[in-house]
């Protein structure tokens, strides 16, 4: 197993192909309500890769979310973010994520460049990604695990659906903070 020290002093991803592993992983949101209060939700359903060269600028990062997999644990709002007002996950059933940049801020964390999809609405994002750790499980994988977080403004993919209260605010806050909770497994070298 590699270890997260290179002779550089970054700390990243080690070198290879890593698949994010559902069962240990979580891809969530969280969005403001009513200007009151934190709504959070997840995706049931993602899938991800990394590909982790000698240096950040030969790393890769891509996901790909089903959006039909939303769950926010309210039954009837969840059929609303899946209808045309949001997701409309009928005509766009997935989201999608490919980093187009990484690079090294200091100690464990990168910041990543990439083109969000959504709702056929393809817009540059930038996150910022943390390397939690890495090693042997005791399957014989090798893992790690990789926190990415950042905050995109929903209109910018036509989620705007709103509806305004009668104190002057907004229903639904237009910043969706990303989530991201990685355990990945090496596939190849």
């Amino acid at each position: 197993m590699a270890t997260l020290q290179t002779e550089s002093g970054i700390v990243r991803v080690p070198r290879g192909v890593w698949k994010v592993d559902p069962a240990h992983s979580s891809v969530g949101f969280e969005v403001k309500h009513m200007m009151i209060t934190t709504v959070r939700g997840r995706f049931r359903e993602f899938d991800g890769t990394i590909e982790s060269g000698q240096s950040p600028d030969e790393c890769r990062a891509y996901g790909l979310v089903k959006a039909a997999s939303i769950d926010t644990g309210h039954e009837d709002r969840d059929a609303h973010l899946r209808s045309a007002e949001f997701f409309d996950v009928e005509h766009y059933p997935e989201i999608r994520f490919e980093s187009t940049e990484v690079e090294h801020v200091g100690g464990n964390v990168h910041k990543i460049r990439g083109d969000l999809t959504i709702k056929g609405a393809t817009r540059s994002i930038e996150l910022e990604a943390s390397v939690e750790g890495a090693g042997p499980d005791p399957w014989g994988n090798d893992r790690v695990g990789v926190a990415v977080r950042g905050t995109v403004n929903r209109n910018d993919f036509g989620l705007t659906w709103q509806q305004r209260l009668a104190t002057g605010g907004l229903l639904v806050g237009e910043d969706v903070t990303i989530l991201i909770d990685a355990s990945c497994v090496r596939v190849s070298d």
